[in-house]
């Protein structure tokens, strides 16, 4: 399990809007029961342009989405099985994002 791997929504009744669950959390604190995480949803879903810093549109497995930084929540780490991708290389957008939603900045 590592920071900004990706997960097939583990949910059935969420994953036709929410296909992927994307960790968040640093792997220096992977001791804990629980993981932080976030939604990708649908690059179509989203309309208000001023929620753009805090939804990252990423492309993933050839699919315009979103990451839902405004639906952070944790889930148990258990059922986050088999990543089946990262998005280790937009490190940056995706913190720039966690960022503005806490500070604003």
């Amino acid at each position: 399990m590592a920071q900004f791997d990706v997960y097939q929504n583990p949910n059935p009744s969420s994953r036709q809007a929410y296909p992927y669950i994307l960790d968040l959390q640093s792997d220096l604190i992977e001791s804990l029961d629980s993981r932080i995480v976030a939604p990708l949803t649908w690059h179509d879903s989203l309309r208000d342009a001023q929620l753009k810093r805090l939804t990252p549109k990423v492309s993933f497995n050839n699919q315009g989405l979103l990451i839902q930084i405004p639906q952070l929540t944790s889930m148990p780490a258990k059922s986050l099985k088999n990543p089946i991708g990262t998005l280790s290389h937009l490190r940056d957008e995706i913190i720039a994002a966690v960022d503005f939603a806490i500070t604003g900045i």
